[in-house]
């Protein structure tokens, strides 16, 4: 069975692969920006950050391979049911970690006259951490480093959200796809 002979349910599992890439790459893009920043400061990164990046530079890579094996029709619809499955338990995990200490920040009160003693306290803490040559930087302090950097983890943390949805529907398609594809014609009925 062709990939493009499914109907209106082959197109809704292509248009959420093509969803998910699209989320997946721009994680990637901010994650890998802020590792290396952190490099460049001569630290380790946050093991939080280089999670992320690992979880979403695999599903990237498993979204390509499964979108092509969808078009050439190759793709094993039951297979790809239990990956997407593991691949929403795995950015669960993600966003729930990503997420834990972002969902008590507030981004627009970072760098106001109101939080001058925590920004300065934040402040000496990255100093300490950045002075000390090798050491790992510490999530929860670099959420807090500014503004933006707040922004762009939140915006982490909702693509990452979106994913567990897209994932979950990805993996519901998959399972219809497998079942409309085990449907065989009864007698008597041409195809």
């Amino acid at each position: 069975m062709a990939g493009s002979d499914i109907g209106a349910l082959g197109t809704t599992f292509k248009a959420v692969r093509i969803l998910q890439g699209v989320s997946l790459i721009a994680i990637i893009g901010m994650a890998a920006y802020f590792i290396s920043q952190m490099v460049s400061n001569n630290n380790a990164p946050s093991g939080v950050i280089v999670g992320t990046l690992s979880v979403t530079c695999i599903a990237v890579l498993y979204c390509a391979i499964t979108y092509i094996l969808y078009i050439d029709s190759l793709l094993p619809f039951l297979i790809t049911t239990g990956m997407d499955s593991m691949l929403l338990i795995a950015l669960m995990v993600v966003a729930v970690v990503v997420g834990k200490p972002l969902s008590y920040l507030n981004c627009r009160v970072i760098g106001s006259s109101s939080v001058s003693q925590s920004t300065y306290q934040l402040g000496l803490e990255l100093k300490k951490s950045f002075s000390k040559e090798g050491s790992q930087v510490q999530y929860s302090n670099w959420i807090g480093a500014s503004r933006i950097t707040c922004y762009e983890m939140k915006a982490i943390w909702g693509l990452s959200i979106a994913l567990c949805v897209l994932f979950a529907f990805s993996a519901i398609c998959s399972v219809c796809l497998w079942r409309r594809s085990k449907v065989v014609a009864p007698k008597g009925v041409e195809a």
